[in-house]
């Protein structure tokens, strides 16, 4: 599975295990949240504050975790 940032939040943790440990290298702890099932990767960073820039590093460490 490719991880883009119009990935939900759910789809990314469920693609791998690790995906967790990486959100959370971020502090972002809500991935138990239910708005993680419909809410985005770019919309849930952008949410917290970060960029562009920051949003599409998130997303190459994640499909670099999925793709071990």
């Amino acid at each position: 599975m490719k991880i883009t940032k119009k990935t939900t939040i759910g789809q990314a943790i469920c693609s791998s295990p690790k995906a967790m440990q990486i959100l959370a290298e971020y502090n972002f702890h809500c991935v138990g949240c239910p708005c993680a099932q419909m809410e985005t990767i770019e919309q849930g960073f952008k949410a917290h504050g970060l960029n562009d820039k920051a949003i599409a590093l998130i997303v190459k460490k994640l499909n670099d975790v999925v793709e071990k």
